[in-house]
């Protein structure tokens, strides 16, 4: 190791930034986030550090640098762009014995620019001594996903409540405190945007002298896997797996979602493939709840989104009834996914203003109505399993007045390797010319202008009149 990383006061302390084009302008918000004073020398400044200046938020020096200018400084950085202006610069600041940063000349640098995590007052900072700032970047997109954006709050927090701590929680005992706000409920309840609620169960604790004798408090979440490509997952997804003491999966998630999960994490498949019964709902909620009340941080890991025909309303009645605390996260849905895959929009200004989501099965996979009460000029819809009525989805379509060479999408398999696209005529499809090319899981999308005209007192029609 050539450097040693470490962490600089920057209270009452000046930070001299010699440019005044767009590399000082990069430096300039990165010590803004210090509460460093911040100095800016060169003769002019772009628009966007002369605005600092305006906002009193630094200093603007435009006279020659001397090495007096660095004096009593921090910290320096080098940014005008010519590599021999910039090397007499850092040996001015040398000698004025402050460290110094010359941008992209990692040669002449005495200081590295980390690639920075900021969770304010956590802060994790990746050097690779300025000889792979890509590779640094892309260690803090990883270590981004760790951490969740209101982990600051709840360490800022906790350093407010340390002084009580020590108070009222024996010495022996604060460490087991400490270990349960910050992997158990406490740090849950924050992340999850539930702050007071947090607050409430850390200074009930510490009015107890220590950590709960039950620490380990059961919790459900249904996660949204997305469609499919795990780097679809939001970042709340994510950390939920990483938390998960056991995994409920579908047979709809990508294993590639299970591998970013923590290694040690039981998973437990309840899949149901169509037309089996191996996982009835019933057993599923029951497993869910049990494993909860265990003690265990439960994940219900679900393709899509949990609340889009997921079912998610059983599930959560299931834990309210047990007293089991659950959350959801949303995924991304299929038909997002769909539209991303095709290049195109859900909805089109001027030919669609509403989009609806539709399943075309129903209970025990039986036929649903009101596709034609839905299916209105203006209307993007959007359908969900539907690849064994695709067939019967057109002949629908068809009867109520859309033209036989009126296409529609249909994307199987969203954001997966295995990506199937399809765009049949309504005839085409109605005739079942693409039935063995539709595989679940499907969505199929149909659009219906506004200036359509299809029949408009036609009955409800039964979507899945074909099995």
């Amino acid at each position: 190791m050539k450097t040693f990383p470490m962490f600089l006061r920057m209270e009452d302390r000046t930070v001299v930034i010699v440019g005044g084009g767009e590399q000082a302008a990069q430096k300039s918000r990165l010590i803004l986030k210090t509460s460093a004073r911040l100095v800016l020398c060169a003769p002019e400044l772009d628009p966007e550090l002369a605005d600092l200046v305006a906002d009193g938020k630094a200093q603007h020096d435009p006279a020659p640098v001397t090495a007096a200018r660095f004096d009593g400084a921090a910290l320096a950085f080098i940014a005008t762009g010519c590599p021999g202006m910039d090397a007499a610069l850092a040996d001015l600041a040398r000698a004025a014995r402050v460290p110094v940063n010359v941008v992209d000349q990692p040669d002449l640098c005495d200081a590295y620019t980390p690639s920075l995590v900021d969770r304010d007052p956590v802060v994790v900072a990746i050097g690779t001594e300025g000889t792979a700032p890509v590779l640094a970047r892309q260690i803090k997109s990883r270590i981004e996903t760790m951490l969740e954006p209101q982990l600051g709050g709840f360490a800022a927090l906790a350093g407010r409540l340390r002084g009580a701590v020590a108070r009222s929680v024996p010495r022996e005992n604060r460490r087991a405190f400490w270990r349960w706000a910050f992997a158990d409920a406490p740090r849950r309840l924050h992340a999850d945007g539930a702050e007071r609620e947090a607050a409430r169960l850390l200074k009930a604790a510490i009015a107890e002298g220590g950590a709960p004798d039950d620490t380990r408090t059961g919790a459900i979440a249904l996660v949204g896997a997305g469609p499919g490509a795990a780097d679809l997952l939001t970042l709340r997804a994510l950390r939920k797996l990483q938390e998960a003491d056991v995994i409920f999966y579908d047979r709809l998630v990508d294993p590639a979602v299970l591998e970013l999960a923590r290694r040690d994490a039981e998973r437990v498949f309840v899949g149901k493939a169509v037309g089996a019964c191996a996982w009835p709902q019933d057993r599923i909620n029951a497993v869910i709840v049990a494993a909860a009340l265990q003690g265990r941080n439960v994940v219900r890991l679900k393709g899509g989104d949990p609340s889009m025909f997921g079912r998610a309303e059983e599930e959560l009645a299931a834990a309210r009834a047990a007293g089991v605390s659950v959350d959801i996260v949303p995924g991304v849905t299929a038909a997002s996914a769909a539209a991303a895959s095709l290049g195109r929009s859900l909805s089109e200004r001027g030919v669609s203003d509403r989009v609806i989501f539709a399943t075309a099965t129903g209970v025990g996979g039986g036929a649903v109505q009101s596709l034609g009460d839905l299916a209105r000029p203006g209307t993007a819809l959007a359908i969900y399993m539907g690849a064994a009525k695709a067939p019967a989805i057109a002949a629908d379509l068809l009867d109520l007045g859309l033209g036989s060479d009126h296409r529609v999408d249909i994307v199987c398999n969203a954001s997966t390797p295995h990506e199937t696209r399809l765009s049949p005529t309504l005839s085409d499809l109605s005739e079942g010319c693409f039935s063995d090319r539709i595989t679940n899981p499907a969505v199929i999308l149909v659009t219906v202008p506004k200036d359509a005209r299809p029949h408009a007192a036609l009955p409800l029609v039964r979507v899945g009149a074909v099995a």
